[in-house]
């Protein structure tokens, strides 16, 4: 089993989105939005897996739901969390 590690910056855009769905959406909203991480993060933690890579190094991006994007860092061993990225964001103010 592989470990996961948040990153600062996943922790606070994980907490924002949730702020985000229980302000403009409903609760069921914002439950559905924790099973697709938890379900994401189980799946990365069992399988193995690797998603679109980026353009930095043991980078890779995948979708959690339409609007939110998770990038993650992974060396064979680990895998840290660095951003969910909102993604009606302007990508050029994306960086990790």
């Amino acid at each position: 089993m592989i470990t996961i590690f948040w990153s600062e910056t996943a922790k606070l855009d994980y907490w924002d989105n949730i702020d985000y769905l229980q302000k403009e959406w409903t609760l069921t909203d914002v439950y559905n939005f924790m099973d697709e991480v938890d379900d994401l993060l189980n799946k990365l933690s069992q399988n193995n897996l690797t998603f679109k890579p980026t353009l930095y190094k043991n980078t890779f991006e995948v979708p959690v739901v339409k609007q939110v994007n998770l990038f993650y860092d992974f060396d064979g061993n680990s895998i840290i969390l660095l951003s969910f990225w909102d993604n009606y964001q302007d990508r050029k103010k994306f960086f990790l």
